[in-house]
């Protein structure tokens, strides 16, 4: 297997300071996916780790949540020769819009960039069962979550990296002083 810590830290993925999480957590480290997928060869190089932990699974559909996910399931349906679809934010979390349909029992695996509390991924396995699909596996490029949650389903990650991360009463960087960045889209 490559050395992602190398590449991510080569192409700009590991950054260091003071970060307020889409979560609304913060945390002194931030993983920029977005420095990861503007280069396609590393990515491809990233969902065939992943690819290789799910190709002898059963199932049909991958499926991402928007915006980083759709880039990952995309090149592991392309990868796997499976269907890909996502499931984008909504009122009540995660749906599917744009026509996108599952036969019931459709057998789904749900894959992400970033896992860190797994509002994203919780989102998107709802959205799934609202449609009576059935999820066989979870994967993502980075787990920094400090404790796993089980979801009663394999869970594999590419790069493991527990980051600590604070509710913003309980931050040490911001009794510091040191400025907070609320990075990505989210400017």
């Amino acid at each position: 297997m490559p050395n992602f810590v190398e590449i991510f830290k080569k192409v700009g993925v590991i950054q260091d300071g003071h970060f307020e999480l889409t979560s609304g957590l913060h945390s002194g480290i931030y993983f920029e996916k977005f420095r990861l997928l503007e280069h396609p060869e590393i990515t491809t190089l990233i969902c065939k780790e992943i690819a290789k932990r799910f190709k002898s699974e059963n199932f049909s559909t991958v499926v991402g949540p928007t915006t980083g996910g759709i880039i990952i399931a995309y090149e592991l349906a392309r990868q796997l020769n499976k269907r890909c679809i996502f499931a984008e934010k909504s009122e009540e979390g995660r749906e599917f819009k744009r026509g996108f349909k599952l036969s019931p029992n459709e057998r789904i695996l749900v894959v992400d960039d970033i896992f860190t509390t797994g509002g994203s991924i919780k989102d998107t396995i709802s959205a799934v069962k609202k449609k009576n699909g059935v999820v066989i596996g979870l994967g993502v490029i980075v787990d920094r979550s400090e404790k796993l949650i089980d979801f009663g389903v394999p869970f594999f990650s590419v790069y493991k990296s527990p980051a600590k991360n604070w509710k913003p009463s309980e931050c040490p960087l911001c009794k510091k002083g040191i400025e907070l960045s609320k990075p990505g889209g989210r400017r």
